[in-house]
C-alpha cells in the first residue's frame, strides 16, 4: 500500500472514532459548537473514504483509453471534498443562528469539554503526520486532508474555548457564536481547495519558481542555441512538460537525442518526488515568429495571408 492510501485509511479511521464520541456528547449536552464537530467528522470520514478511492483511482498507468493516465482524478477529489466542507460550514452556521434565536441551553459541560480536549490531541497527531506525507509525495489529496484536519484542529480549539467560557459564565450565546464563526473559517478555507483543484483540471502551469529553474536548466546546456514555446502544467501527480529546443541545423539525430535526455535528466532533479513525462522538439533554427503567425491565422475569426 503507498503511503497517499495508507494515511487515508488511517485518516478515516481516526475520524470515525472521533465522529462517534463528538455525537453522543454534542446530543446529550446540546452543543451546537460541539454537534457542529461531530458533523465536521463525519464528512471527514466519508471525505477520506472518498480519498481513498480517488488516489488508487489515480495511480492507475495509463492505457489505451487515458494515455496520459488518470492523475487528475486527484484534483477532482479536492474539487468534491471543498465542496462538502462548504455544505458543512453552511449546516453549522443555520445551527448556531437558530441555537442564537432559540435560546437553547448547553449542558453536560464537563464531559464536553473532556471530549474536546481528546479530540484536540487525537487530531494534532494526525495533522502531523499528513503534513509529513504530504511533504514526501506532494499529493494534492493529501495537501487537502492536511489542510482540513488543519481546520478541524483549529475549529476544535475554538469550540473547546466556546465551553469553558459557557461554563464559567452560563452565557449560552457564546456557543452560538463561536459555532457561526467557525462556519465562516470552515467557508474561507474550502474555498483554497476548491480553487487549487480547478486550477490544476484548467492546465494551471507550474509554480514561476520551477518554470524559472527549467528555462534554465535547458538554456544553461552548451549545445542549445536557443527555446520557445515551453508549456508546462500537473495533474496533481505528473508535471508535463513540452518545449521547442533549437539545434545546431547539421546535428545528427542521435547527438540531439542525447542532448535531450541530459536536459531532461536536469529538470527530473528539480522535483523527484512527481513523475516527469517532457517532450522536446527539435528545431534547426527559432521558428518561434513564424509558428505564432500560423497559430493566430488558424484562430476562429482570422484569415489566412
Amino acid at each position: 500500500m503507498s503511503p497517499q492510501k495508507r494515511a487515508t485509511v488511517i485518516a478515516s479511521s481516526v475520524a470515525t472514532t472521533l465522529t462517534l464520541v463528538k455525537f453522543m456528547i454534542g446530543i446529550a449536552s446540546g452543543s451546537v459548537a460541539v454537534l457542529a464537530s461531530a458533523i465536521d467528522s463525519l464528512l471527514d470520514t466519508v471525505i477520506s473514504i472518498f480519498n481513498f478511492f480517488a488516489i488508487k483511482k489515480s495511480e492507475e498507468k495509463a492505457d489505451d483509453d487515458f494515455h496520459y493516465g488518470k492523475g487528475k482524478v486527484q484534483a477532482i477529489a479536492a474539487v468534491i471534498e471543498g465542496t462538502i466542507i462548504t455544505l458543512s460550514g453552511f449546516y453549522i452556521i443555520y445551527e448556531a443562528v437558530n441555537k442564537a434565536i432559540t435560546g437553547e441551553q448547553t449542558t453536560l459541560l464537563t464531559p464536553a469539554i473532556v471530549v474536546m480536549i481528546f479530540s484536540i490531541a487525537v487530531t494534532f497527531l494526525l495533522v502531523e503526520y499528513l503534513t509529513g506525507v504530504a511533504k514526501k509525495t506532494d499529493n494534492i489529496v493529501i495537501k487537502a486532508d492536511a489542510l482540513h484536519y488543519q481546520t478541524d484542529l483549529i475549529s476544535n480549539g475554538v469550540i473547546l474555548l466556546s465551553l469553558v467560557l459557557v461554563y464559567f459564565t452560563q452565557w449560552d450565546i457564546i456557543d452560538a457564536i463561536f459555532g457561526l464563526g467557525i462556519g465562516v473559517y470552515i467557508i474561507y478555507l474550502a474555498f483554497e481547495i476548491i480553487k487549487e483543484g480547478i486550477l490544476i483540471l484548467l492546465d494551471r502551469a507550474l509554480e514561476p519558481e520551477l518554470v524559472q529553474a527549467i528555462e534554465e536548466k535547458i538554456a544553461e546546456h552548451p549545445s542549445v542555441n536557443g527555446y520557445h514555446w515551453l508549456k508546462t502544467r500537473t495533474d496533481g501527480t505528473h508535471n508535463f512538460v513540452e518545449f521547442h529546443l533549437v539545434l545546431e541545423p547539421d546535428m545528427t539525430l542521435m547527438e540531439a537525442h542525447h542532448i535531450s535526455d541530459q536536459i531532461e535528466s536536469r529538470i527530473m532533479k528539480l522535483d523527484e518526488n512527481k513523475t516527469w513525462l517532457i517532450t522536446p522538439h527539435f528545431d534547426p533554427y527559432d521558428d518561434e515568429t513564424i509558428n505564432e503567425a500560423i497559430f493566430d491565422s488558424e484562430l476562429p475569426g482570422k484569415t489566412h495571408p
